[in-house]
């Protein structure tokens, strides 16, 4: 069977799938969502929910790194943010509240770049993970790429727990002809921590992001909400076939590497807790969520929602999003709530997801029947 599409005469692609178009099928005997079993492990480390605080500023602060890590998740904080950048963010944290509410605004843009141009403080970084260290939760941090080489050291020696290098794209095979690149390979083999790595949205990039030694690999460019990579680069897989693939890529290299497992993580595009459910259902064994958590009341972006993307210095490709509030982080993630829209309870509903499908341990929803939705009409 061919997955491919003419597109013209000259083009041919593969059809590919958006969470949305995805539909679970229950077909097996039902369960009490009080039977569920939500907790999940990579490396040496288990959590109560399989959910990653985005490491986005509108997110992630020290305190919702701390709260989300005694709700059972894992915070990851930003370590090139306004949280290593000012000794007190929280005036640049009202200040970018406070700009102009359209969503797309050049003013606003260059106010973020001016904003996000302060240095680096390497004292900073220490601080800060030392003061989520203190609070007695997983401690997880993140770079990109570009910093990886600068930083890291400094942040391997504050103590953190999981490392995490994020960026737009990230591969195994950078070349450049004007840097050296970050061997990601030698880098994790050095590494006395475990390493989540991405965004990858194919097979073959996240097969050879395995391969470097890592214990996850991202799933998708991240952002969601607050991205707007497809608008300025053309750049996009849905997420319901980058899953698939990857998860695909995760069973290729069991067999090749003699079972080593690596997480897939979906990043980016989760924005209620049906995209949760469905991703899982794809094959990932846990998500990372930015806009679906900016909307706690404890987040930093105080309803608003912004990605690194929107401060590049030469090519800015990220808006400012509004996303609202709506509770707690403890009722945006575990309840109870009064919203009837996915924003809230997000593993209240994935307990009952998996509970009306007949499953209770999250890695056997994986194998959950699906469908897929039939096209629009024209």
């Amino acid at each position: 069977m061919s997955y491919e599409v003419e597109i013209g005469r000259g083009k041919r692609g593969r059809r590919a799938y958006a969470l949305d178009d995805i539909n679970i099928v229950p077909t097996r005997r039902t369960r009490g969502p009080e039977d569920v079993n939500l907790d999940w492990q990579i490396d040496a480390f288990n959590f109560g929910m399989p959910v990653i605080g985005a490491p986005m500023d509108s997110v992630m602060s020290p305190a919702t790194a701390i709260a989300l890590g005694k709700l059972g998740g894992m915070g990851v904080l930003n370590l090139e943010g306004l949280w290593t950048r000012y000794e007190n963010p929280e005036p640049v944290l009202e200040e970018i509240a406070a700009l102009n509410a359209e969503q797309f605004s050049p003013e606003n843009t260059a106010r973020l770049q001016q904003l996000y141009s302060a240095p680096i403080q390497p004292e900073l970084i220490s601080q800060r993970i030392a003061e989520i260290r203190d609070a007695g939760v997983v401690v997880a941090g993140a770079l990109t790429p570009q910093r990886t080489q600068e930083h890291y050291r400094t942040v391997i020696d504050a103590g953190v727990d999981m490392f995490v290098i994020r960026g737009t794209t990230v591969s195994a095979q950078h070349v450049s002809a004007t840097q050296e690149p970050l061997d990601l390979k030698q880098f994790i083999y050095e590494l006395d921590v475990p390493v989540i790595v991405g965004g990858a949205a194919g097979y073959i990039p996240a097969l050879h992001l395995m391969r470097t030694g890592a214990a996850g690999v991202l799933v998708g460019f991240g952002g969601g909400a607050s991205s707007t990579t497809r608008r300025a680069l053309g750049v996009r897989v849905p997420m319901a076939t980058a899953i698939s693939d990857i998860a695909e890529a995760r069973r290729d290299y069991m067999d090749e590497s003699g079972g080593r497992y690596v997480h897939v993580i979906a990043d980016g595009g989760l924005g209620n807790s049906g995209d949760i459910v469905r991703a899982l259902a794809m094959g990932a064994d846990a998500v990372m969520l930015g806009a679906t958590l900016a909307r706690a009341e404890e987040a930093p972006g105080a309803g608003w929602h912004w990605g690194a993307e929107a401060a590049h210095p030469t090519l800015p490709r990220g808006d400012r999003t509004q996303v609202g509030t709506v509770g707690t982080l403890e009722e945006v993630l575990v309840g109870p709530t009064h919203h009837t829209n996915g924003t809230a309870n997000l593993m209240g509903a994935l307990a009952r997801a998996m509970a009306s499908c007949g499953y209770t341990e999250l890695k056997e929803f994986q194998k959950v029947e699906v469908q897929v939705a039939s096209p629009p009409q024209s």
